[in-house]
């Protein structure tokens, strides 16, 4: 039997700070929004945000290579680039492990 998979939204997150919190629904999702964005801008600025026991999201550049074009088999040049990395800290993980 496969195991069920369990997805969370903002929403349902939104509903658990509200009630482990007891904050109303519409403060919780302010201070939730306000964590999500603090992240991003400080990732756009080329930040990174470390949270003990949870991990590290940083910026990792990608750098620019030669590609194929799978339609036309041409060789294509692709540009250097950024985007967004999470490294999970030792406590998650075990946590995760269920250790």
């Amino acid at each position: 039997m496969a195991k069920a998979i369990l997805v969370k939204s903002k929403k349902d997150i939104v509903e658990r700070v509200a009630e482990n919190t007891g904050l109303t629904k519409k403060a919780a999702e302010a201070a939730v929004n306000e964590v999500f964005a603090e992240i991003t801008d400080t990732l756009k600025d080329g930040g990174e945000i470390s949270i003990m026991g949870f991990g590290k999201f940083e910026v990792k550049t990608r750098a620019a290579r030669t590609g194929i074009n799978p339609a036309t088999m041409e060789k294509i040049e692709i540009a250097e680039s950024k985007a967004p990395a999470f490294k999970a800290a030792k406590t998650l993980k075990d946590a995760v492990k269920g250790e």
